[in-house]
């Protein structure tokens, strides 16, 4: 049997933000998946690997390599691939491109807490940082919002009115705060290490999207923030202990443990108490998404 190598364009041109966000959905009502990751080092050059095994889903595995002198050979710093296995008889059975799995992850991830958390009357999406991600979320949201008239805030105007020249309608915020005040919904992907969203600019009724932080030391919104809103996360196990976002406030006391109220293994309790409640969602990333997502792809590909 040929194993299918599923490239970006080709994958891409298969999927859909809405039938995604319910793979996500389904694949957690599943037991749940078993995760673990690895590194290897070689100087400034890193090997990731995250695996993750769900009962009656299959296994995956992740692969990303890590070479910061590689735009000087006209490459990409992050490159690497997923490999997906057979739940049945643990066989290979697709390699999937790696640029494709996470950005659908990652975008994907933070669109299904937005479906269940922010007001569906939401019409100002705010984005915070103009990068890769930043144009998926774009996409993303544009799909479950069709609505809305989207701006972007990038620390660097001149980035964001690049990205606003690809989208068209797109605003351009210089002011983070006035940006943030006027939003509907606020969904931020930087690589801050300081929070620069401040809880004192929320206002009733908003949804905060945090995707950006993912090492302890990362934080993108700032304590009274998290005190303000209900607080849910993607995975317990994959912030936890693991993420500055979740983990800095709980240390210092801001927060308490029951303050995060479910991740998406107990999904029945996303939704909002009332219309006027600011909601908060982290987005940690984690093996078992990699899993799901490309589990979705294969499943695309194969209906082609």
């Amino acid at each position: 049997m040929t194993i299918p190598m599923i490239p970006f364009d080709e994958g891409e041109k298969l999927l859909d933000w809405m039938g995604f966000i319910a793979a996500l959905e389904a694949g957690h009502k599943l037991p749940k998946a078993e995760i673990a990751d690895t590194f290897l080092y070689r100087g400034k050059d890193t090997l990731l690997n995250r695996a993750a095994w769900i009962d009656g889903m299959g296994l995956a595995v992740k692969s990303a390599t890590v070479f910061p002198g590689n735009p000087a050979r006209g490459l990409g710093v992050v490159n690497g691939g997923v490999s997906l296995y057979s739940d049945t008889d643990g066989m290979l059975e697709a390699l999937v491109d790696f640029h494709l799995v996470t950005k659908w992850k990652t975008a994907g991830d933070s669109l299904l807490a937005a479906t269940k958390l922010a007001r569906p009357d939401s019409r100002n999406i705010l984005i915070v940082g103009a990068g890769t991600v930043g144009r998926s979320l774009r996409q993303a949201y544009g799909a479950a919002f069709p609505d809305a008239t989207f701006t972007i805030w990038n620390r660097t105007v001149a980035n964001a009115r690049a990205m606003a020249d690809e989208f068209p309608g797109m605003q351009v915020a210089t002011d983070l705060e006035t940006a943030v005040r006027a939003a509907d919904i606020v969904t931020s992907a930087t690589m801050s290490t300081q929070p620069n969203i401040k809880g004192d600019w929320l206002r009733p009724g908003q949804h905060l999207d945090l995707i950006g932080a993912y090492r302890p030391d990362m934080r993108e919104a700032d304590d009274t923030a998290l005190q303000r809103a209900r607080v849910f996360v993607d995975s317990f196990d994959t912030t936890i202990g693991h993420i500055g976002e979740i983990e800095i406030p709980l240390q210092t006391g801001a927060i308490t443990r029951d303050h995060l109220i479910a991740d998406y293994y107990d999904i029945a309790k996303f939704q909002r108490s009332s219309d006027d409640e600011i909601t908060l969602f982290k987005n940690g990333g984690g093996a078992h998404l990699d899993l799901m997502t490309s589990r979705y792809i294969l499943d695309q590909w194969r209906a082609r």
